[in-house]
């Protein structure tokens, strides 16, 4: 008989994985074909290491940069129907100001398009059929609003074209380049889709939304009869209908009973939709126009990961396509439709490839109160559970997270944390009921979402019950900040990333265009006018003094979302108080960590910070050069 050996479960973390491999920039980013399929742009980084974008001419290797910024990296732009430009944004140091600026692939000539001191430009539209022109939202004549204008691509010109009555948050302009179709606000938190027969008629209301529902104009046909919406009135999920603008029937055209509509594909020339997808624990796609079956279809042969169709040149014989895995790095493909083949071009991240990535799992619990929660475990790759661990909490709240490569997950992972990462009630995606039954639950029933989560992290084993931290930005931030106050013997410490600390000041300090939005978010969180005290009770500032464990906190002096104060207050008051508080403040930041060296500085001292209170392993910092950082700055709002 055969001497059987037992294999002994592997007990040892593979190698560091150095954090410049998981936070530096992409090597390259983003590729977009022209309009003619004859060029093929990207974002990669210049020689200081500066996000660019960067032009090659299809097949051949004659790659070139095309812009010159500064410091803080180009990270959004795309091609005029020209083809004779690209456009991209930016902001200054996160003021999300953004300016659109275009560049011209021949000259290399650069142009501000919108350059308005302290105004916020939005692209609205662009369309084959007027290649020179674009229209572009600005909060010129009154910062609350963004009117409609016209921008001359040729020479420049900025005309006024539609003026915003002040609750207007989405244009939708029809196949004559004329914006015919808008989203506006309504003083109870609700909202409505109005229309107008030709630009100088005046609106007309089509439907309405109340507070707790959702919907908003998609596109026009190509023959301006029909308007696509989503929405999810008379259902529980967002579906995508056909609003015949005649008649006024609706048609469902695409619709799950639980998910909401995600992505939609658009022919490139007819104004058709071809594709829907709906994500559930990944992505998955309803496809309506069968001309496209076969592709989705080859496309699906490259992998079990997930893909998307990130580009495609007019005459729709070529398409690129963005691969995802949860275990390495985006893949960008050429697809031919000729052949149904794909040529692979590039990955974002070569040095991902053949580390020891741990794979993204699905998970689901039900909470105390019977609501099923998803969310999706990483673990760390070589130990055996029960391990230390980080519950990892997505901002928004009104966001969720998705599976695929997260580079915080798999630097916790590495460092040996199991990471959770929650779509408690109130996160998007999952239809009306579970986003409205996290109304008015900050601090309470959201965050019994991510108690349960822990409970259920302890019960599997998974986790050691005293070595549980909790991490994240913006309301994930906050989130953080409630762990320490709201339930002070659950977490052995926080890491808070521009997250609010008082609700109140919070409300009062949103951005001048956010005011439509107003009435939603009173409906949502609470009401600044009529309830402060209930707003006070669910603001962990006022309970600093239940705090027993240590925090680190992160903040952008420019984040337009999350003042400065945000985080200043809860600091003074910690300090005041004697209870343990780290902060960093980066001077050239906003909502978020946008230049490389700011990132890494902020997570060697969060892995180090993380190491001293769950005993996971950490990369010395070493010398992290050209980061705006002040650790523990004097703070002076009070």
């Amino acid at each position: 008989m055969q001497n059987l050996t037992v294999q002994q479960p592997k007990t040892e973390l593979p190698p560091l994985i150095k954090r410049e491999i998981l936070f530096g920039n992409p090597e390259k980013t983003s590729p977009r074909l022209s309009p003619d399929g004859k060029y093929l742009a990207y974002i990669a980084p210049d020689e200081n290491n500066v996000l660019q974008v960067q032009l090659r001419t299809v097949g051949q290797a004659d790659d070139r940069q095309l812009t010159a910024d500064k410091k803080r990296g180009i990270r959004i732009f795309f091609w005029t129907y020209s083809g004779e430009e690209l456009i991209y944004l930016q902001d200054a140091e996160g003021d999300e100001n953004w300016h659109l600026f275009s560049v011209n692939i021949h000259s290399n000539q650069v142009r501000d398009l919108t350059p308005f001191q302290g105004v916020q430009a939005q692209p609205i539209a662009f369309d084959r059929n007027f290649p020179n022109e674009i229209l572009v939202g600005m909060n010129i004549r009154d910062r609350s609003k963004h009117d409609v204008y016209r921008i001359n691509l040729k020479n420049g010109a900025v005309e006024f074209d539609t003026d915003n009555p002040g609750n207007i948050v989405g244009w939708t302009a029809d196949a004559q380049f004329q914006v015919r179709a808008a989203t506006a606000t309504t003083a109870d938190g609700g909202s409505e889709l109005v229309f107008r027969e030709t630009a100088d008629k005046s609106w007309e209301s089509l439907r309405s939304w109340g507070p707790d529902e959702e919907g908003s104009a998609v596109m026009f046909s190509e023959n301006g009869k029909i308007l696509y919406i989503m929405g999810n009135h008379d259902a529980n999920a967002e579906r995508l209908i056909a609003l015949d603008l005649e008649t006024k029937q609706e048609t469902d055209l695409a619709s799950d009973p639980e998910y909401d509509v995600g992505g939609i594909v658009v022919h490139p020339t007819k104004r058709e939709i071809q594709a829907v997808s709906f994500y559930k624990d990944k992505q998955e796609w309803q496809i309506l126009d069968q001309s496209i079956a076969e592709d989705f279809e080859a496309i699906g042969k490259l992998g079990p990961g997930e893909f998307s169709i990130t580009s495609r040149n007019l005459a729709d014989t070529t398409w690129l396509v963005a691969y995802i895995t949860d275990d390495g790095p985006v893949y960008y493909y050429t697809f031919d439709r000729a052949s149904k083949t794909c040529t692979f071009l590039f990955s974002n991240q070569p040095k991902l490839e053949g580390l020891p990535l741990s794979s993204m799992e699905p998970i689901s619990y039900t909470a105390r109160d019977g609501l099923t929660i998803h969310g999706y475990l990483t673990k760390p790759v070589g130990v055996a559970t029960p391990v230390p661990t980080v519950l990892l909490v997505h901002g928004g709240p009104w966001a969720r997270d998705t599976w695929g490569y997260d580079p915080a997950a798999q630097w916790l992972a590495n460092r040996g944390y199991a990471v959770l990462q929650i779509n408690f009630r109130g996160s998007t995606g999952y239809g009306k009921a579970f986003l409205n039954a996290g109304n008015r639950e900050w601090g309470a029933k959201m965050h019994d979402d991510l108690l349960d989560g822990v409970n259920w992290l302890v019960e599997t084993g998974i986790s050691q019950p005293d070595k549980i931290a909790i991490m994240g930005g913006s309301y994930g931030g906050y989130a953080a900040l409630a762990g320490l106050t709201f339930s002070p013997d659950v977490f052995a410490c926080a890491v808070d990333i521009v997250g609010p600390s008082n609700l109140i000041t919070l409300l009062q300090s949103i951005p001048p265009y956010w005011e439509p939005l107003k009435a939603n978010m009173y409906h949502r969180v609470g009401n600044l006018e009529t309830e402060p005290e209930f707003l006070k009770s669910i603001s962990p500032l006022f309970f600093v003094d239940r705090i027993q464990k240590p925090l680190l906190i992160g903040q952008g002096a420019n984040d337009p979302r999350v003042k400065e104060a945000e985080s200043e207050q809860i600091v003074n008051a910690m300090k005041q108080a004697g209870k343990p508080v780290e902060y960093v403040l980066y001077t050239d930041e906003g909502h978020g960590f946008a230049r490389p060296e700011n990132r890494l500085h902020f997570y060697a001292i969060a892995e180090e910070f993380l190491a001293k209170y769950l005993g996971g392993r950490f990369e010395p910092a070493g010398n992290i050069g050209n980061h705006s950082g002040v650790v523990n700055p004097q703070t002076t709002h009070n």
